[in-house]
């Protein structure tokens, strides 16, 4: 039994860039979402959900037979031409062109199918997390985007989610400076208690004399 699609809709846009168009774009081109969530690792959210829009400029397409099928050295030259699209744009480049072969050969070309189609959390966490660019730590995060954005009606992916959030939550530009802010904050934390641990002493603790 496949999950209940029937709320389920396109968002007329997501607010995770300054630029208008790109917004739109990953709110209506399921390409265009999967690529901006490659993306986002190593640069700001900022950077990694503009990708899409400008890879459709400068490509033409985010169809994603037309990507399976080009040289991925075309798409390469997409990422790292200047202003380059990515801090490792030739890593995100090649992730993306796997991953659109995925589409192609397992769904037919329909990036929807990969979420339609699932019969439950478990199914549909598996079917992202075979997506190249899909860590274990992204795909919780990218069902409850399709959860909270797109109203799929799927449960089980709360539990996953980090405690500083996750960006499902994000509806106004400015939530999703406040989600940048927790998370560095929880990064520094966690940088805090490692660097205690490598010295030896815990955090509010002092070393013995």
């Amino acid at each position: 039994m496949a999950i209940d699609t029937s709320t389920y809709h396109h968002p007329t846009t997501l607010e995770l860039t300054r630029h208008a168009e790109a917004n739109e774009l990953i709110a209506s081109e399921p390409s265009a979402l999967l690529i901006g969530w490659i993306c986002d690792q190593q640069v700001r959210v900022q950077q990694a959900f503009s990708a899409p829009l400008h890879l459709a400029e400068r490509l033409g397409t985010l169809e994603p037979a037309e990507l399976a099928a080009m040289p991925v050295e075309q798409i390469v030259e997409a990422f790292v031409a200047k202003p380059p699209l990515h801090r490792y744009g030739r890593s995100m480049a090649n992730r993306v062109h796997a991953c659109m072969q995925v589409v192609v050969d397992q769904y037919g070309g329909d990036v929807e199918r990969i979420w339609l189609e699932a019969e439950d959390y478990d199914d549909l966490a598996r079917r992202v997390h075979a997506l190249p660019g899909f860590g274990m730590t992204k795909v919780p995060a990218f069902i409850a985007m399709l959860v909270r954005q797109f109203g799929l009606d799927v449960r089980g992916f709360e539990g996953d989610l980090p405690s500083y959030g996750s960006l499902s939550e994000v509806r106004t530009y400015d939530d999703l400076t406040a989600y940048q802010a927790r998370k560095q904050e929880w990064k520094q934390g966690r940088a805090e208690r490692s660097a205690g641990v490598r010295h030896g002493t815990r955090l509010g603790e002092f070393p013995e004399a």
